[in-house]
């Protein structure tokens, strides 16, 4: 699939309120900084899957990658179903951060710190974002559960007061900053994502893990 290289100043003027910009790039370095109102979908195996599930069909996008998979991320968007894609910022985010252009990011914590942290926050939230099996499974005391998939419901972040502290895991750390970012294009920012998610969390020795038993 050809794909239009933008320029900053023409990336920049081809969003519009209703687009979507698709940032490719692995979460660690999404997190770091990323244009405003991006979706993170890494570019790994299930990519083609959570870009089909969370993002409207009809969507008109922009993308944003690590130099060297446009293309790539743009063919597995089509692939997806996604025909509407008006090109990728040339040179990258590094691009648009040269070029002082407003930026965000999302803040990382360990696990230790997030266990630390529970006893002492009034206005701490747990929300664990993978499938509701998984948190049944095991989960942390408290913890809300809001699958990835239910987060493309604006609805479900309706409860989130501004003065809470919400603290997001996944699995490993992949659907956290996924779940992350559409959080703050919805305007929820006091985030935290927790490094590793379940599979640091569980380790914690003074983590309070409980199951759920479903009738």
């Amino acid at each position: 699939m050809d794909i239009k290289a933008l320029s900053t100043d023409s990336f920049k003027q081809a969003i519009t309120e209703d687009l979507i910009i698709i940032d490719s790039r692995q979460p660690v370095v999404f997190s770091n900084g990323f244009i405003p109102g991006s979706v993170n979908i890494g570019l790994q195996e299930k990519f083609s899957e959570w870009a089909s599930n969370l993002i409207p069909a009809n969507s008109h996008l922009l993308i944003v990658t690590e130099a060297g998979q446009e293309t790539e991320t743009a063919n597995r968007l089509k692939q997806s179903g996604f025909s509407t894609i008006s090109g990728y910022l040339n040179g990258g985010f590094e691009t648009w951060r040269k070029a002082g252009e407003p930026t965000d990011m999302i803040i990382d914590v360990e696990a230790d710190e997030l266990i630390m942290d529970i006893p002492f926050d009034n206005n701490l939230v747990i929300l664990d974002v993978r499938k509701e099996a998984e948190f049944d499974q095991a989960h942390l005391k408290n913890a809300i559960n809001i699958p990835l998939l239910k987060l493309t419901d604006p609805g479900s972040m309706a409860n989130f007061e501004d003065e809470q502290n919400i603290y997001i895991y996944s699995a490993g750390g992949y659907r956290s900053v996924i779940a992350a970012s559409l959080l703050k294009r919805q305007d929820i920012h006091n985030l935290r994502n927790v490094l590793g998610g379940w599979n640091k969390i569980k380790e914690q020795k003074k983590a309070e893990l409980v199951k759920v038993k479903r009738v």
